[in-house]
């Protein structure tokens, strides 16, 4: 093995969401030297786009590289939430060692289940970083012991099982190997990369393999290529061959180069064997095929994805308002733009449907197809989608379903309503633990179409104070029938805008979505009744002018606010015979004519 291989590490950071994956890469980038001493270090770096910025969460797998006692330490920041578990299957492929961080208050979680697992099946030996030891009621030995726990109930070998560890906090910028140790850098955690992380395998004199993990796209070079040598060299400017999931072979040339400094990609003259690298030359490409040696094309394994979970249908929009807000709304438009995700986003499936007007889409969870959803409607698309509906499977000839492991933390007089609303789901509880403060947590077992429509039960049960989160477990036999049913819907009955009057009026009947001022066509949904079937009313009704003065003229009448209509409390809002109509401007509920129930009318 050449020097120059001996002085790469390449590392994937994994953990639960918001256990502090970014913050600590945060750390690692400033304190490994990249900034200049003068320059304003921000927070998330990695987290680029908008909506990993306002949510908090990381969706798209990053790649940034440091330098520490002159060894290249590659490091991939994976996302939290088990809805992107395609990007990481796909990026632990491109390292040799793994970090799992775990709260120190938390210890793991649903996500960290699911990412550790994926970790030891690649072989991988993770290090354990127990975060956020400088908060309050934190019990750091204890997040050890827990992890341990998972490590074997998730079948890890002995060598995996004898794992190294270290305390600290992404925040405060500090690693140690002890609780009683006194440490102010990253300097300790920097070490134990390089002391168990093992460097790359691979032979440089061998022909040229890269595996195709991540693909990004420029205006200037098209589309990018990300992906590690396995073998080989690769030189800017040299010939390749592209190696098809079919098994054809494309010739095509290495136009441009990058390698990976900080957070810029610079452009390098050659790589070897254990690089992670940059490439443009190449348009029709898909994520895990091989770019080879022309001469000598072999492929390497193609990444394998976990399947969706969930599927909903895109529809263009039809509704009385329809091409009023949006840029894109034909069903052209819709079809190329889901057609380009497909080409970035490796756990989606989208699929014709028997109109030409609708499209079957399959992902791994509510925020995976909400993401979607949210961006294209961010680009100015236009359409509607359906309720969220669970992807079935037959395994051995027994009809299956997705199960879900779902872990709550929530205060002590909520707990018997959470119990007693999972129980109405189908859900088995596995284990229940009563904290010092005041909090217990619930971990349960649960079919994944119970928690369509949960969050919001969720919350009113335990009054806004609950914290839920969810990850994909296995497919078990169907588990029966069980009533999810909400109250019925206040529809409006004609087209205009509403009035505060109207609104005033009806305000008994139930909760409203919608202000005075909204604009409102027949058979939008504009409220939640408070019994259990539809109501029609008409909001728009305005008040008769007299010359009459009443005796509480002078009193100021006001309104209760609106029930505010997120795009994820939509989803799990609306029901089999309704849909959700999404635009750049607004996020609209409404009940298919087609299948209009027989309603009373005001």
């Amino acid at each position: 093995m050449s020097a120059q291989q001996k002085a790469i590490r390449n590392i994937a950071i994994i953990a639960h969401v918001d256990h502090g994956k970014t913050t600590l890469v945060d750390s690692l980038l400033a304190q490994s030297g990249i900034f200049r001493d003068n320059e304003a270090v921000p927070t998330c770096v990695m987290d680029s786009n908008d909506l990993e910025r306002e949510r908090g969460i990381t969706i798209l797998s990053k790649n940034t590289a440091v330098t520490y006692n002159d060894t290249r330490i590659n490091i991939v920041d994976t996302p939290g939430h088990a809805d992107f578990g395609g990007e990481v299957e796909r990026v632990l492929g491109m390292v040799d060692g793994c970090l799992l961080i775990v709260d120190a208050n938390e210890g793991p979680m649903p996500q960290t289940r699911f990412v550790l697992k994926k970790a030891l099946e690649q072989g991988l030996r993770p290090i354990v970083f127990v975060n956020k030891i400088d908060r309050a009621r934190v019990d750091p030995e204890t997040a050890v012991d827990k992890v341990l726990d998972l490590f074997i109930e998730l079948g890890a070998d002995d060598d995996q099982c004898d794992f190294p560890y270290l305390f600290g906090s992404g925040l405060g910028g500090f690693a140690k190997p002890d609780m009683k140790t006194d440490s102010e850098n990253m300097r300790p955690l920097f070490d134990a990369i390089l002391r168990h992380v093992p460097p790359p395998v691979g032979d440089p004199e061998k022909p040229l393999q890269l595996q195709i993990t991540t693909l990004d796209y420029s205006d200037f070079l098209g589309r990018i290529i990300i992906g590690r040598v396995h073998n080989g060299v690769i030189k800017q400017g040299q010939n390749a061959a592209l190696i098809k999931d079919d098994g054809n072979v494309k010739k095509g040339r290495i136009s441009k180069l990058l390698g990976f400094e900080g957070l810029q990609r610079v452009e390098i003259d050659q790589a070897s064997a254990g690089d992670l690298v940059a490439v443009a030359g190449f348009d029709d490409v898909n994520i895990g095929e091989t770019i080879a040696c022309p001469d000598e094309p072999s492929a390497l394994p193609l990444i394998k994805v976990d399947e969706p979970t969930l599927q909903m249908t895109f529809v263009v929009n039809d509704s009385p308002f329809a091409g009023q807000e949006g840029k894109f709304v034909t069903s052209r438009q819709v079809r190329d733009r889901l057609q380009r995700e497909l080409l970035t986003n490796v756990a989606l499936r989208v699929e014709d449907t028997d109109s030409p007007d609708r499209f079957a889409v399959s992902g791994r969870g509510e925020l995976h197809l909400g993401i979607l959803i949210e961006t294209m409607r961010r680009e100015g698309y236009e359409f509607q989608v359906s309720q969220p509906q669970v992807i079935y499977r037959t395994i051995d000839g027994t009809p299956c379903e997705p199960v879900e492991t779902l872990v709550m933390d929530v205060p002590e007089e909520s707990v018997g309503s959470c119990i007693e609303k999972l129980g109405t789901r189908k859900g088995e509880m596995q284990n229940m633990e009563t904290g010092q403060d005041g909090r217990t947590q619930l971990e349960f077992v649960v079919p994944s179409r119970g928690l369509i429509g949960f969050r919001g039960e969720f919350i009113r049960a335990t009054r806004g104070e609950g914290i839920m989160s969810h990850s994909f477990f296995e497919y078990r036999p169907m588990l029966g029938d069980f009533d999810t049913r909400r109250n019925g819907v206040l529809i409006a009955f004609e087209e205009g805008t509403a009035t505060f009057y109207a609104l005033k009026n009806a305000e008994d009947r139930g909760q409203f979505f919608i202000s005075p001022g909204t604009k409102v066509y027949k058979g939008m949904i504009i409220g939640e009744y408070n019994r259990p079937q539809d109501l029609e009313i008409n909001v728009c009704k305005t008040k008769q002018l007299t010359n009459m003065r009443s005796a509480g003229a002078e009193e100021l009448d006001t309104l209760q606010s609106p029930v505010q209509m997120t795009l994820e409390r939509a989803l799990e809002y609306i029901g089999p015979d309704e849909m959700l109509e999404v635009t750049p401007e607004s996020i609209r509920l409404r009940k298919l004519p087609s299948k209009k129930a027989a309603k009373s009318k005001r």
